[in-house]
């Protein structure tokens, strides 16, 4: 996953996860710093020099020496083991190089970032960690943590989320030949039974040794009327528990998700063409008779054969000479409070007010599949529950208000499934654009490295 362009995990870390786990990645071969003096002692000072020069902006000692006690603490309060100090601040260092070189170029190209966005960037994490902002505040404090500078974090954070997006996101591409390509290559993957993951489900009719006819006939079945019940709807695990003599009685007969060539070649050829969800059965093995339910089938490489869908609606609205974002979100801010209340309706506001082409709708965006949306405003739209209205959001495209109206588990259609393989595709080559534009455009800067005072 890239985690840039997924806002709330980049802001999530800032408060609990090490900076190289966070939305800026270190270059692909690590550069060499210079040589840091060892940690101090608790409770020693270190006196302050400068480590490094980016552009003319220094980098001094104890700015990484604060960012590394910071990771420490959170790594210890994790119970994770701590990386050997000295190997721990180079790469803190060469990480701050990174983002002090892409900052500058997002201030060179005027990219800035207002209040309102910073608020919504403090909710997010509250909300991302369960807490309120309130909370946060008060566990940052504890934490040791100045407020501003937390802020002023997630400022430089959403900065950077907002060059990238101009920068690197823009230009990757994926073309309707590469997708089928790309089908293709996994389809004929698919024929080799190590590719294919399946889950399966059993009952299990056992057959004693030296069973009579009749009593083999009767045994059948018994299989038979289990078999009738699940294509009937039944729940399969409730039949499993009330027929099957196989010890994974407990857990639904669930034989769990294996590669095809893990599963006894008679279950595979039973559920050769059958569809995930269908039932096959009685099927004789040496034990006895089967009642097999084939519950899922993935090909490696492949997106599922099912997926969740959200069926959303929203407001949008454009920032402008005329509309400040800000203003924008006290606006939705409103409709919201209206909304909740009774006092106005959501598809009303949006018929009136949105400034997308799904106004004429009521906002309606009808089902849409994982990756369909904008990474910031899905994610934002699968934290919502059935009816439920979210906060004024900000994506690249201006203000949203959301409403999440249902789910569903639904089969992937063609076009979903070449939908998926197209953002995973592009993820995958924004992985690739993302490193290169961030060693060229380190490359580009002025950065000096310097010793330690002897």
């Amino acid at each position: 996953m890239t985690c840039y362009r997924y806002l709330v995990l980049t802001l999530t870390a800032m408060a609990c996860l090490p900076a190289w786990s966070q939305g800026l990645r270190a270059p692909a071969t690590p550069a060499t710093s210079a040589p840091l003096a060892p940690l101090p002692a608790p409770g020693v000072q270190a006196g302050d020099y400068i480590v490094a020069v980016v552009n003319a902006e220094p980098i001094t000692n104890q700015q990484v020496r604060a960012e590394v006690e910071r990771i420490r603490r959170q790594l210890a309060a994790q119970r994770r083991p701590l990386p050997e100090a000295r190997e721990m601040a180079r790469q803190v260092l060469d990480q701050m190089i990174s983002e002090r070189v892409q900052l500058q170029l997002a201030r060179e190209q005027g990219i800035k970032v207002d209040e309102p966005s910073i608020d919504q960037a403090e909710q997010s994490v509250a909300s991302q960690n369960q807490l309120s902002v309130a909370q946060l505040r008060q566990q940052l404090q504890r934490e040791g943590i100045d407020l501003q500078r937390f802020r002023d974090q997630l400022r430089d954070q959403l900065l950077l989320t907002r060059l990238r997006e101009r920068e690197v996101e823009a230009r990757v591409r994926v073309s309707d030949a590469e997708v089928e390509q790309y089908l293709t290559e996994q389809q004929e993957r698919s024929a080799d039974p190590a590719n294919q993951q399946i889950q399966m489900a059993h009952l299990l009719v056992a057959v004693p040794e030296g069973a009579g006819e009749q009593q083999v006939a009767e045994l059948e079945a018994k299989a038979q009327r289990a078999l009738q019940r699940a294509r009937a709807g039944e729940d399969f695990a409730t039949l499993v528990r009330e027929f099957s003599d196989a010890a994974d009685r407990a857990n639904g007969g669930q034989l769990g998700l294996r590669t095809a060539d893990r599963y006894p070649p008679l279950f595979l050829e039973a559920t050769r063409t059958l569809a995930p969800g269908g039932v096959v059965g009685p099927v004789r093995s040496g034990a006895g008779f089967h009642v097999i339910k084939l519950l899922e089938r993935r090909v490696s490489g492949l997106p599922p054969a099912t997926v969740t869908q959200s069926h959303a609606r929203h407001i949008l609205l454009v920032p402008s000479t005329q509309l400040s974002e800000a203003q924008a979100r006290d606006k939705l801010n409103d409709f919201r409070r209206r909304i909740v209340a009774g006092e106005a309706d959501f598809a009303t506001l949006a018929r009136q007010q949105s400034q997308d082409g799904s106004a004429s709708q009521g906002g309606d965006l009808g089902w849409a599949t994982p990756g369909m949306f904008v990474p910031e405003f899905e994610r934002v739209m699968d934290q919502l529950a059935p009816g439920e209205i979210s906060q004024p959001l900000i994506s690249r495209f201006g203000v949203h208000l959301i409403q999440l109206l249902e789910r569903r588990n639904a089969p992937l259609s063609a076009r979903d499934q070449r939908a998926l393989v197209r953002n995973m595709l592009r993820e995958k080559k924004y992985e690739e654009a993302y490193g290169n534009w961030v060693r060229d455009t380190r490359a580009r800067a002025y950065v000096e490295l310097r010793e330690a005072p002897q």
